[in-house]
């Protein structure tokens, strides 16, 4: 009898743990194969991922969750001060985790607390992954699409300020991806949830020997913690 039951324990941890790092086979298909590589390194780093920042991570998938539950659309905005390198990375990887999980409904955004432009070192870095980013529209603030995979998987990428009428304006969850953003707004107009994550920025290496380092490893980490915010939505 013991012996059944300590099977029966490992059978179930065993199928709860494949089942939140490995997403249902038919979204393989539709995000590219070097972007299903780089997410399912990603998922293999969760243990990483500070038990505090899991918890708050977990808040924003109880969101998701309860929209979901409602048949309601999720609006997320990804908010830091200059809208150039941490808001997009969180707002480009949130959505590609929505689809490595199969989430539905899901729309990501990102804003600032002003405008400025997507960051060309972010740009490169998210480039690093297998995602194709194409610049659309040249100038000071240019609008860059954004390619997870099959052509209808694309999303439109410019700096822009969080309440730009492109950003939904009620109902939606703010999530502070930098601090200085996290003090300016302490109340997001609209917003039904509000959460801080707050990233350290990668613009301290701009110009050194371990810039693209350093923006490599802000985006890694900004997906796998994405990728653990929606693997938690069906838990």
């Amino acid at each position: 009898m013991k012996t059944y039951l300590l099977t029966t324990v490992f059978a179930l941890t065993t199928f709860f743990l494949v089942d939140m790092l490995y997403p249902p086979t038919n979204t393989t298909s539709r995000l590219n194969n070097d972007v299903m590589n780089y997410l399912q390194e990603a998922t293999q780093s969760f243990d990483r991922i500070p038990n505090e920042r899991k918890e708050m991570l977990k808040e924003l998938a109880a969101f998701i969750r309860e929209k979901q539950n409602k048949k309601e659309e999720v609006k997320l905005i990804f908010i830091c001060i200059h809208n150039s390198r941490r808001s997009h990375m969180s707002h480009i990887w949130a959505s590609v985790a929505a689809h490595y999980y199969q989430v539905q409904n899901v729309q990501t955004f990102s804003g600032g607390t002003e405008a400025t432009a997507f960051n060309p070192r972010a740009v490169a870095a998210l480039q690093r992954t297998g995602l194709t980013i194409t610049k659309m529209i040249e100038g000071n603030n240019p609008r860059y699409q954004v390619q997870l995979g099959d052509n209808d998987l694309v999303e439109e990428a410019f700096s822009k300020k969080y309440d730009d009428p492109v950003n939904p304006q009620r109902d939606f969850a703010a999530i502070m991806t930098c601090s200085q953003a996290d003090e300016a707004c302490p109340f997001v107009p609209g917003a039904a949830l509000r959460l801080s994550f707050p990233y350290d920025d990668p613009k301290a290496a701009d110009g050194t020997a371990q810039d693209a380092s350093r923006y490599d490893a802000r985006s890694q980490q900004i997906a796998t913690e994405m990728l653990y915010c929606f693997s938690q939505v069906n838990q």
